[in-house]
């Protein structure tokens, strides 16, 4: 729509993104549903908005206010223009530490406000499990409740006032009834406070008494009362259908920062969710509920693995986490003493058997608790993880009854799943009896959205049965808002109606929600429509592991169920591009909506190879942290080497993607011509010459080529090798110092091993990863092949690979099997080792000794991607433990931005310095000068170098210093 742009782009700001790759990023959210905007506003500022209001109110185009877009129910899809709250309207506007209370824009995230709060012992404890990505607007228009709700409320309980812009262009606070408000505003609100009057019996009869009511408007905030009504209430749970809140003031609580936890395990669901509702009389601040589905998924996640083996005792079929945080901390293991006396009193023991078997275990170890919400806090995501077709579907998500119907409720709706031919999937908010459950479907089928409307119906008829709340948490959006006249009843729908038509006349405000909605499974409106459907091409990649098109690439691309935990910006390593620009095209979900959007057609011929699709990996630096990190398992590092494959096979490539891909090839020549290849960085003004023909940036002096790069010959042919070394190019050509080092360290350790060598006249040895990075994915294919031949023999003998470059020995482990699916790579796979890792296993073999002394005092580490991705971390630390004397201290950052050729590009440096100067450079400045600064990436070592002026080493030179020189601090 040419006339709404151009109108924009002469009022406004902020960005603008109206071409189809952008709207398609913005048209699906987390829920089942995909409606296509007509474009993407991310407003700077509040005249941005009022701007966008006014043109979308003259053109006749409803607007959508937007957050982390994370919403399960639809509500934050829409064809009209969709206003981005997070890039920029996200501040903090007051905060006033002795009232406690805050002022904020609607776009801030929940984690970054409670971390301002935090050091004045304060925080907003509404704790949604997507506070990492939730923003406070959208969690003011789905009034949500998070899992100590029981102690803190929902969020109407805790919003003071907000400010929003009305349809028609006039600004209002809304807030305590019966302030000094202009006549227009007295107006609206004498209107509402009648409504409420008038219907004061009708809402009493009506509403559910359950706490976890968020379905219809909050019209019961309207009803005459002793105190003054909060208008602001009738905002909160609105899903932005009424007004364009500018300004949430928040009522915050003191921080209690002590806790404990008691993981109750119960042999039976049924008997889990029966003790619940005396469980809560205890008065925890939360119970939370993990069956025996989620535990089973979550220990295929390598992030949750050991977390699961730390809490969870014996095979329960679900457990219930009761968490007492008290004022007085002491009382805070009485509470678990009460706790367990409580499990004892209904039956349960650990040396019981049957449904007698059962109990308590306490968690006083924050570490561990910490690792435990996260888990509970991804349950959503974990259900999603499963591979197959058919998926946990949102629509009967969140029901709420009383806790004494709990179990009974429960025990029904499996049943209404039995008999349909499907099974749920359960957890929660077990203290407040709203238990999220999502029936496996398949909505790709006709038959399975039959099912779940039937299924829904009779759900929602069990919840009136029971005098439930059809709509405990997640709000109604496209799912639920149909159903209003059987949970309220015709009048109500009516009074709904009457609010939002005194409120938005024209329907400004994100139409189809709440009210006048369409259909629930209106197939049209979901995700996978009835003209859905990928067609068949061909891969570089194995992808057999998924289900779908194209070798179960589809499948693998389908995983993305948009819930958003990649835009967290804090903690972990995913996604590191989005942390430094808040785009959504820089952002796991972002990318794989696209490619789902491409694959499937919708975004035109040849999408996968466009530019457009260029664009929008370009800044994906193939940290590998969404492979760990992501709860559905989404791994953009692997799916970019098939966009770029598209695009080198239909455009070839440039100049600068050569000389990156074919490093390997012409590194024997550049090392012994190193005077030549190293003038760029030497002679005044090269760097600049051959700035546009290479594609390297002139800002920085590139990787120095070494006169004496490392040769297998250095280290002699062993009769009886117990391991092989692996010289990655990088390292042998760049910092043969390296190896030279790790080849005293296993010297040291008396570990007969030998070099992996090509066949006599062959080039040295390579995993292909350079070619990868370019899309040259049969050339990868040819090196890959020759390392697993070169290294088979050895791995039959059942010997370890060892490596030193993380992005080339974890290739073994990840990319290769991809590359030569079969038994040889996965062979290989498993005995790839990093030499912290081999020396890490050797923990309790007799035979192994490597004497050290201190190396220095104090030693900073920073992890590699791809050590993070692959659960390696764990092993250098255990490895550097055996440094007496020696405080390790570890960086917690995202990726250092460096990621191979990508911190060198013209077009991407800067980027690269800002993913640098988020975390990484800042820890590495504020260490002493005596702090030896460890890394084991080639890329992590130079960004460092060039960001802070400090030079690390490699965690093999560091060994080798605590092998001669106790103390030493020259590297530095």
């Amino acid at each position: 729509m040419p006339n709404l742009l151009e109108s924009l782009e002469k009022r406004v700001e902020g960005d603008l993104l109206f071409d189809d790759f952008s709207r398609g990023r913005y048209a699906t959210d987390a829920s089942l549903y995909q409606m296509m905007p007509l474009g993407v506003l991310s407003p700077k500022s509040e005249d941005d908005i009022r701007a966008a209001l006014d043109i979308a109110s003259e053109q006749g185009v409803s607007v959508l206010a937007r957050g982390g877009g994370t919403s399960q129910c639809g509500q934050t899809v829409n064809t009209g223009l969709v206003l981005d709250n997070t890039q920029y309207f996200n501040d903090i506007l007051e905060l006033d530490v002795e009232n406690c209370r805050c002022v904020v824009r609607p776009g801030i995230v929940l984690d970054e406000l409670n971390r301002v709060l935090k050091p004045h012992g304060l925080w907003f404890p509404v704790d949604v499990s997507t506070a990492s990505r939730a923003t406070i607007g959208g969690m003011a228009g789905n009034n949500s409740c998070g899992g100590k709700s029981l102690r803190y409320g929902m969020m109407r309980d805790n919003v003071l006032s907000i400010d929003a812009l009305m349809a028609d262009g006039s600004k209002h606070r809304f807030g305590p009834a019966g302030g000094d408000y202009a006549q227009d505003f007295t107006n609206l609100s004498e209107d509402l406070l009648r409504l409420g009057a008038r219907e004061a019996l009708e809402i009493d009869t009506r509403f559910p008494k359950v706490m976890r009511r968020v379905g219809g408007y909050n019209i019961d905030a309207l009803v005459p009362m002793n105190t003054p009504n909060n208008l602001a209430h009738l905002l909160v749970g609105s899903e932005g259908t009424l007004a364009y809140s500018t300004a949430i003031e928040l009522k915050l609580s003191p921080l209690i920062r002590d806790k404990v936890l008691g993981v109750c395990h119960f042999p039976t669901f049924y008997q889990a969710m029966d003790a619940a509702q005396h469980l809560v009389t205890l008065r925890p601040q939360g119970v939370e509920l993990i069956d025996s589905t989620m535990i089973a998924l979550g220990r295929d996640i390598p992030l949750f693995r050991q977390t699961i083996s730390d809490f969870v005792t014996g095979t329960p079929e679900a457990l219930l986490l009761v968490e007492f945080a008290e004022e007085d901390p002491a009382r805070n293991l009485p509470k678990l003493k009460e706790l367990e006396d409580m499990m004892g009193d209904l039956g349960f023991s650990w040396t019981g058997t049957g449904k007698s078997w059962g109990g308590v275990t306490p968690v006083a170890e924050p570490g561990l608790q910490n690792a435990i919400a996260e888990f509970r806090k991804s349950g959503l995501n974990i259900m999603m993880s499963m591979k197959a077709e058919g998926k946990p579907v949102s629509f009967v998500e969140d029901c709420a009854v009383e806790l004494p119907d709990l179990a009974e409720y429960t025990a029904e709706l499996t049943d209404v799943f039995d008999k349909h031919g499907t099974r749920g999937t359960w957890y929660a908010h077990a203290s407040v009896g709203c238990l999220h459950v999502r029936p496996v479907l398949n909505l790709k089928l006709d038959q399975d959205v039959s099912k779940m409307r039937a299924i829904a119906e009779e759900c929602f008829d069990l919840v009136a049965k029971y005098k439930g709340s059809h709509s405990g948490e997640h709000g109604d959006g496209l799912v639920r808002s149909e159903f209003h006249e059987k949970m309220f009843g015709a009048r109500m729908v009516e009074n709904f109606g009457e609010v939002k038509k005194r409120f938005d006349p024209e329907g400004l405000f994100n139409p189809g929600k709440i009210v006048d909605p369409p259909k629930m499974d209106d197939r049209t409106l979901f995700r996978y429509g009835p003209e859905y459907a990928v067609p068949g091409f061909d891969t570089g990649l194995d992808w057999s592991e998924w289900p779908g098109s194209a070798g179960g690439f589809q499948g693998a691309v389908e995983m993305c169920n948009n819930n958003g935990a990649c835009r967290k910006l804090k903690g972990g390593v995913m996604c590191p591009s989005f942390r430094v620009t808040r785009k959504e095209q820089d952002l796991t979900r972002g990318r794989a909506n696209t490619l789902r959007l491409a694959i499937s057609g919708q975004l035109g011929p040849d999408a996968l190879a466009s530019d457009e699709m260029a664009e929008t990996m370009e800044f994906c630096v193939s940290c590998k942290g969404c492979k760990r990190e992501c709860p559905t398992g989404v791994d953009m590092a692997r799916m970019k080497i098939e966009v770029l494959a598209a695009r080198a096979a239909k455009n070839g490539i440039s100049l600068h993607d050569r000389l990156v891909a074919w490093l390997p090839r012409y590194a024997p020549w550049a090392s012994r011509l190193s005077f030549l290849a190293n003038l760029r960085n030497s002679v005044p003004g090269l760097s600049k010459l051959l700035e546009k023909p290479t594609g390297f940036t002139a800002s920085r002096k590139l990787p120095v080529w070494s006169s004496r790069p490392f040769r297998d010959s250095e280290v002699s042919l062993s009769d009886d090798p117990q391991a092989v070394l692996f010289a990655d190019s990088f390292n042998r050509y760049f910092e043969p110092e390296n190896l030279r080092a790790a080849v005293k360290v296993l010297d040291a350790a008396r570990v007969p091993f030998v070099v992996a060598r090509s066949p006599k006249g062959e080039r040295p040895l390579c995993c292909g990863r350079t070619f990868l990075s370019a899309g040259l994915v049969e050339e990868a294919r040819t090196e890959a092949q020759r390392l697993v031949n070169a290294l088979m023999p050895y791995v039959e003998k059942g010997l370890p690979v060892i490596g030193l470059e993380p992005s080339c020995l974890l290739t073994l482990r990840d990319e290769i099997p991809g590359l030569l699916p079969g038994k040889d790579a996965e062979r290989l796979a498993k005995k790839a080792r990093m030499l912290e890792e081999y020396i890490a296993d050797q923990e309790d073999n007799p035979d192994f000794d490597l004497p050290l002394q201190s190396p220095a005092h104090k030693v900073l580490l920073h992890g590699h991607c791809h050590q993070k991705a692959l659960g390696v971390m764990s092993s250098i630390e255990k490895t550097l433990a055996r440094l007496p004397d020696t405080e390790v201290g570890v960086i917690e950052t995202s990726c250092c931005g460096m990621a191979g050729a990508f911190g060198y590009g013209v077009e991407t440096h800067e980027i690269s310095r800002r993913m640098a100067e988020a975390d990484l450079a800042p820890a590495v400045r504020a260490a002493d000068k005596d702090t030896l600064i460890v890394a084991d990436g080639t890329s992590c070592r130079h960004q460092m170098a060039d960001t802070t002026g400090r030079q690390p080493i490699h965690v093999a030179r560091l060994l080798e210093m605590a092998l001669t020189q106790p103390g030493g601090t020259d590297h530095v």
